[in-house]
Parts: C-alpha cells; structure tokens; sequence
C-alpha cells in the first residue's frame, strides 16, 4: 500500500480534478446539475406543493435546498466560461 492519501476524501478531490480538467466532461455534469435543480422545482411546484404549504419548516428547508443546488449551478457555470476564456487565451499564445 502507498504511503500517499487515500479513502473517500482522496477519491472525491480525485473525481473533481477529473471533471474540472475535462470540458466535454465539465458540461455534461453542468447538464445534469441543471435537470436536477429544474425537476426538484418541478417537484416542488407541481408535485408536493400542497405537502410543502403544509408545514413552514418544509417550505422553508425544500426551497432552501432548491436554492442551494442552484447557486451551485450557476458557480459551476461561471467555472466553466472562466475555465473556457483561459483555454482558448492557452491555445492564442501557442500559435
């Protein structure tokens, strides 16, 4: 066994590098980040909205989480044209 890190922690950074390097990679998991934030709205709205007027505490902590997942995205998403504008500005100064 090496003596360098390992466990789940290890594993996540690892998973992560892979995504951020990677555009194809990058957009396909912002793709999916997106459905998942539009169909939990979508759930929230239309599915369990008369379960969630019920109960303060679970509007409040569903659309807190909704809230969440979005701003992540949208982090994500900056990263990504970020990350895109540095690419083409590295393949400009190769030429």
């Amino acid at each position: 066994m090496s003596t360098g890190k390992s466990g789940f922690p290890a594993m996540c950074v690892g998973i992560a590098r892979a995504i951020l390097r990677d555009r194809v990679v990058r957009r396909r998991v912002l793709a999916k980040m997106l459905m998942v934030a539009l169909g939990l709205m979508a759930i929230g709205l239309w599915v369990i909205g008369g379960w969630l007027q019920e109960s303060v505490l679970r509007f409040a902590l569903w659309w807190g989480a909704c809230a969440v997942i979005t701003v992540v995205v949208m982090l994500f998403a900056l990263y990504d044209a970020l990350a895109v504008v540095r690419e083409e500005r590295e393949k400009i100064d190769r030429d």
